[in-house]
């Protein structure tokens, strides 16, 4: 199993149990390619550094991912076919970083 660090960056215009929804979504698509979850993240409603569909904000949610590598072309078919989730990012990690990160701690200082 390959370690993967996965930012997914839903709309702003989404509602807390719609976004809920959304992850738990992904996190069984992700059981179902036999992938597991080790850790996870909210960072929240956040400024993005630009603008993406119009929007200048988005929810980010940051997963440390133990799975296969070739999941990923089938995720990421099925990803693209979400309007809710602006964009995702998979990066394949030696180690898992410590949690919290730093983006997380910076969000609880503001």
């Amino acid at each position: 199993m390959n370690k993967f660090e996965v930012v997914l960056i839903y709309s702003p215009e989404l509602a807390t149990n719609v976004l809920n929804t959304e992850i738990d979504n992904f996190k069984s698509k992700l059981n179902s390619y036999s992938g597991k979850i080790i850790n996870e993240e909210n960072w929240g409603l956040r400024d993005l550094c630009y603008n993406i569909n119009k929007f200048k904000k988005a929810f980010y949610r940051y997963l440390q991912v133990e799975a296969p590598g070739k999941i990923f072309k089938d995720l990421n078919k099925e990803l693209n076919q979400s309007e809710n989730l602006i964009r995702y990012l998979f990066i394949k990690v030696n180690e898992h970083q410590e949690l919290p990160t730093k983006l997380n701690n910076e969000k609880k200082e503001v």
